[in-house]
C-alpha cells in the first residue's frame, strides 16, 4: 500500500496508531457529526465499533450509507473511500489492519 494514502497521513487529526508490530497495526478513529475525511485507503482489517454511528461512504462509483451499533466487530476488505459522519453522534472505531 502507498503509505501516503493511509488515513493517519491523510487525516492525522482523526486517525492515530495505538499499536503496531510486524503483523498488525491498530488504528483508532474518532470524529464528530459533520466530519468528512480526505480520500484514503484501508487495507484488509477487522473493524471494531466503540460507538454507534451513521456515515456515508463514497467509494469509487457509488455512495453507501452505513449504520453501526456499538461493540460490533466485522471484516472489512481493503478499499479506498471518503467518509462523512451524517449522524448526530461522534464516531469511535478501532481498525485492526492485517499486514
Amino acid at each position: 500500500m502507498d503509505d501516503s494514502r493511509h488515513p493517519t497521513v491523510t487525516d492525522p487529526e482523526l486517525y492515530r496508531v495505538i499499536f503496531e508490530n510486524d503483523r498488525v497495526r491498530v488504528v483508532e478513529y474518532r470524529d464528530t457529526p459533520g466530519t468528512r475525511t480526505q480520500r484514503h485507503h484501508h487495507p484488509d482489517s477487522v473493524l471494531i465499533t466503540l460507538s454507534a454511528f451513521r456515515r456515508l461512504m463514497e467509494l469509487d462509483d457509488r455512495i453507501v450509507e452505513v449504520d453501526r451499533a456499538p461493540f460490533e466487530a466485522g471484516w472489512m476488505a481493503a478499499h479506498t473511500h471518503i467518509g462523512e459522519n451524517v449522524g448526530d453522534t461522534p464516531t469511535h472505531v478501532l481498525f485492526v489492519e492485517i499486514k
